[in-house]
């Protein structure tokens, strides 16, 4: 098979560098009271020559601004929630963007795994606090801060936060407010709480951690002070979470890579796709069941999520990185998409 006809497995039509959808129009995911309209496209008013290149991670503030952190030509750039830019920063900043996290009181966490620190920042993009030393990652499986992390998560009642050392370590690490670390745990392997890539964080009302495990497909839930409580699995490759309780109760949100191979590219619930759950653990609803592709209504490696107060859901996909970079030739795929929420 050529590169050509590989891509047409992908569920695109490449020519030159552009892909075109396979599918036209608006397309509903979801089920239940959770059904969500596409639109296949790129989200967000991008200036003329502007890329994301990839949107890498999503998180919205308390006034519905929209932070897509990307490894393109600006890589925070802050939307409202139409798509039209409120403001850029971060221009030479960063060495590879990975993970944004907006504090509840809208400050702004970074994490670079190319360089293995944790930035803090004012809305507008004024550094506040850095933790690790730029280009000096920890020893692999260390367990100390930092070797290649991934994303933070704030605990809103404390100001607390938990940083996902994940690539390289398996560790989370708890801090408090201004930044001094209390303890950490996790270790390599496959048993309760241990980690293969500790990519994501959240944390509920009640100040229950949740892990996304990736490679183990699984979430693990752990008290406060870093005490196993359960797992979920059943899940694809857990690369993404986050915790909303503006309906009146905690849902988490999860964004789930493909976890098939090659020869079952067509199948279907094996993801991508967005799940949500409560904090029981019971599935309310699978969002998405197709596997990947450029078609509307398909994902491509949900890397990034998060949820407004309208109950949007944002998802930022590493498209360029599993896939566009990989194809003949090489193509900036689709990788930030608005999921709005319908309502009857």
């Amino acid at each position: 098979m050529t590169k050509r006809e590989e891509n047409w497995e992908y569920g695109l039509r490449t020519e030159g560098h552009e892909a075109t959808l396979a599918v036209e129009g608006p397309v509903v995911l979801g089920e239940g009271d959770f059904r969500y309209e596409v639109s296949g496209t790129n989200w967000g008013n991008l200036p003329e020559g502007w890329v994301y290149k990839e949107a890498t991670a999503v998180d919205v503030d308390s006034k519905d601004n929209i932070y897509v952190f990307n490894r393109g030509t600006c890589p925070m750039i802050v939307f409202d929630r139409e798509g039209n830019i409120v403001r850029t920063w971060g221009e030479g900043v960063f060495k590879n963007p990975h993970g944004v996290t907006i504090a509840p009181d809208d400050t702004v966490f970074c994490v670079d795994n190319g360089d293995s620190t944790v930035r803090k920042f004012t809305p507008e993009g004024k550094l506040l606090m850095t933790l690790g030393t730029p280009n000096q990652p920890s020893p692999k499986m260390s367990g100390k801060p930092f070797s290649v992390p991934a994303h933070v998560a704030v605990d809103k009642r404390t100001g607390e936060f938990y940083v996902a050392d994940g690539y390289s370590n398996a560790r989370v690490h708890k801090y408090t407010p201004e930044g001094k670390l209390l303890f950490s745990w996790g270790e390599s392997g496959t048993g309760e709480g241990q980690f293969n890539i500790v990519h994501n964080l959240a944390i509920d009302s009640e100040g229950w951690v949740y892990v996304a495990d990736r490679e183990n497909h699984r979430i693990q839930i752990f008290s406060p002070d870093g005490k196993y409580e359960t797992q979920w699995v059943n899940l694809s490759r857990a690369a993404t979470i986050c915790v909303d309780d503006r309906s009146g109760e905690d849902l988490v949100y999860i964004g789930e890579y493909f976890c098939g191979i090659a020869t079952n590219s067509i199948g279907t619930d094996l993801g991508p796709r967005v799940t949500i759950m409560n904090t029981s653990g019971k599935v309310v609803a699978r969002v998405g069941r197709e596997s990947y592709g450029d078609q509307t209504g398909r994902f491509y490696s949900p890397h990034g999520i998060a949820v407004d107060s309208y109950g949007d859901i944002y998802v930022a996909e590493v498209s360029w990185s599993d896939y566009g970079s990989r194809m003949d030739p090489p193509v900036e795929l689709r990788s930030m998409q608005k999921l709005v929420k319908v309502r009857d």
